[in-house]
């Protein structure tokens, strides 16, 4: 018996859950083999993959900033998932905006050979740009979900991350150090 496959989105700025939210969809299928409440006995299992970049907190699990966590795998890049998933019914995938375009194929591909996915990532950078992949994966989830966080400046509901630091590469690791949760009117994007 085979499990629908299913691709979830999970987009948002920092500080909205997207980690968070992405470990309780996993943790619907439990640790490892979950039995499925069905006419007859099945199980399922998952893995859960993060990019090698993003090591803040752990190189062996994906926690987010309530440092909430589960166990996972590091990968160099997005074709690794496709090999270190052989036998998994469930695939996670954090922090999918630091992967290249070759992650949407991955997913896609996940997909359609059967595997539930749910990957997570930031939508937006630090100007307020799309990031990554994160547009054509939202396009391709049969399920989308955008969280917000609450804006430290007002109070209002926040999806942008906005840069406390004077960095101007993309691609800057770090947590509430470097990054707060603004809403679009308290949102300062950086002069180019």
């Amino acid at each position: 018996m085979s499990i629908s496959p299913i691709l979830i989105g999970i987009a948002g700025g920092t500080g909205s859950d997207k980690t968070s939210i992405a470990k309780s969809l996993l943790e619907e299928y439990g640790d490892g083999e979950v039995p499925v409440i069905e006419l007859d006995a099945y199980y399922r299992t998952k893995k859960i993959f993060k990019p090698k970049i993003d090591d803040r907190y752990s190189s062996n699990h994906v926690v987010s900033h309530n440092q909430s966590k589960l166990e996972s795998r590091l990968v160099s890049n997005a074709a690794e998932i496709i090999d270190q998933s052989e036998g998994m019914d469930v695939i996670g995938i954090d922090e999918a905006q630091f992967f290249t375009e070759e992650i949407v194929d991955v997913c896609k591909t996940l997909a359609q050979n059967n595997k539930r996915v749910v990957v997570a990532g930031l939508d937006t950078d630090y100007r307020g740009n799309p990031f990554g992949p994160m547009p054509q994966l939202m396009c391709e989830a049969d399920y989308l979900d955008k969280f917000r966080a609450i804006c430290v400046q007002c109070g209002n509901p926040a999806s942008c991350s906005q840069r406390t630091t004077s960095d101007s590469e993309q691609v800057v690791i770090g947590e509430t150090d470097v990054y707060e949760a603004r809403c679009r009117n308290c949102f300062e994007a950086p002069e180019e």
